[in-house]
């Protein structure tokens, strides 16, 4: 265990200095906040990739594939999808606009009021997202080296928060393309394969699990539908992701790296899953099938390996928790300071200094939050339940209203936190009764609303 520990600090060591590094490129405030609008393929397709792909798509895509089977990797299919989605149909015309955030849309099409409500949703969805990443990377280290939680997430939280603030995008795109390389050669290439010849081959993981762990639909189509309202979606509106979008050179890298990407983040569910079923025939009986990844890396590897594969793990983490992390931070500089400023900076220091303290808030909530998906869940039922039909409304429907706008968002998001205490975390309702009441308020708000002026279109 000393020798995987070598490799965790070395691997640590290494994103502190691509932070380092990043900050050197981060020169101005353009280059912070979206590396300078200047990606090529390479670097779009594996910061994107590794945005999407975190803590829940890998810790939870292997408790789904050990509790459902194959069928576990719908969560990654659907986060793959959106990904597709955005960058063949929506990505050219956001590239054209030269925004920073989400919100700058609704300000465009209804006005500043629609921005400052909706940057509310967003930075409590990106906030999440941050948490939920550094809460998986917490439990990670907590059960493969025996740390006490909050020394885990403070250790491995901390140097997210350290990167992010230093360099800002150039920070998070360096760290994200070893990261991509990392968790694709440790969990493709090392832990997928080891875990199946320890199992004895693809014929024995057929015949010790039941023909149910094989079908595509064991998981259930409610639940398979509710991931593709919650994460489909959500990726076409989350700032995390469209951040990503604004980092492309041109149109072109979009629509092919970004497929690419999309295509990668199928492959990587089905590989989560797999890791997950070989984990209930090697270890069928445990307690918290939450610790399912952490448990099957500990059992399968030797020394060594296990570090490269606990590092491939953090990388996955690692890279989620610093998008959600400038993604909260962009948005209180872009869309919730001007509020009480009267007008938007640009002084680097200024974005530092938010990275810096929306980290230890990312850190102080992930030390009281304890099922990575559930955490999710919550910041993706926020995001879709407020944002979505408002969105929506304002690219395809030219009666829509300021008033219609915020009415959807507060009720959206109101209702889905209502149902999400209401049912739990995990109960499919909060998304579907929140974009039900999000849908009918904005049409009948803006129907008796005075319909707005001409606009231009908004993307």
């Amino acid at each position: 265990m000393a020798l995987d520990l070598i490799v965790v600090l070395i691997y640590a060591a290494g994103m502190l200095w691509l932070g380092w590094y990043g900050m050197r490129r981060a020169k101005t405030h353009e280059d912070y906040l979206v590396a300078g609008r200047n990606l090529g393929p390479s670097f779009y397709m594996g910061t994107m990739a590794a945005t999407v792909l975190g803590g829940a798509s890998t810790v939870g895509t292997v408790r789904l594939g050990y509790v459902h089977g194959i069928s576990g990797f719908w969560l990654c299919a659907a986060l793959g999808a959106g990904i597709i989605a955005l960058n063949l149909f929506l990505a050219k015309p956001l590239l054209k606009l030269r925004i920073f955030t989400v919100t700058q849309v609704l300000e465009r099409r209804y006005n500043p009021m629609a921005r400052q409500a909706s940057a509310v949703i967003m930075f409590a969805y990106a906030l999440m997202i941050g948490v939920v990443s550094t809460l998986a990377i917490g439990t990670v280290m907590q059960v493969l080296f025996g740390l006490p939680f909050w020394v885990s997430v403070l250790l491995g939280g901390g140097v997210v928060v350290i990167y992010s603030t230093i360099g800002g995008m150039w920070s998070l795109t360096l760290t994200d393309i070893v990261q991509f390389i990392i968790k694709t050669v440790g969990l493709m290439f090392i832990l997928l394969p080891i875990c199946l010849y320890r199992v004895g081959g693809w014929d024995e993981l057929v015949a010790k699990l039941p023909a149910t762990a094989f079908s595509f639909h064991t998981i259930g189509y409610d639940t398979i539908i509710t991931y593709f309202l919650i994460y489909f979606f959500g990726i076409l509106i989350g700032q995390d992701i469209w951040q990503r979008v604004f980092t492309a050179r041109d149109d072109k890298v979009t629509k092919y790296a970004g497929t690419a990407a999309g295509v990668y983040c199928v492959i990587y569910g089905l590989v989560g899953a797999l890791i997950g079923m070989c984990a209930k025939v090697l270890l069928p009986d445990l307690d918290n099938v939450n610790n399912a990844f952490a448990a099957i890396v500990s059992a399968a590897l030797p020394d060594g390996i296990r570090g490269l594969v606990i590092a491939a793990a953090l990388a996955a983490m690692m890279s989620t928790a610093s998008a959600g992390l400038l993604a909260a931070s962009t948005t209180i500089t872009e869309d919730l300071l001007p509020i009480f400023t009267g007008q938007r900076s640009t002084r680097l220091s200024l974005n530092r200094i938010c990275t810096l303290l929306t980290g230890i808030v990312v850190l102080g909530i992930a030390l009281v939050v304890n099922d990575v998906l559930n955490a999710l869940t919550l910041a993706y039922n926020l995001l879709v339940g407020g944002m979505l039909i408002p969105l929506i409304g304002a690219i395809y429907w030219k009666r829509a209203t300021t008033a219609g706008a915020i009415t959807s968002m507060a009720l959206g998001f109101i209702t889905a936190l209502v149902f999400m205490f209401k049912d739990g975390l995990d109960a499919n309702t909060p998304i579907y009764y929140s974009l039900a009441i999000g849908l009918v308020s904005f049409i009948v708000v803006s129907l008796l609303s005075p319909r707005p002026a001409p606009v231009a279109d908004a993307a």
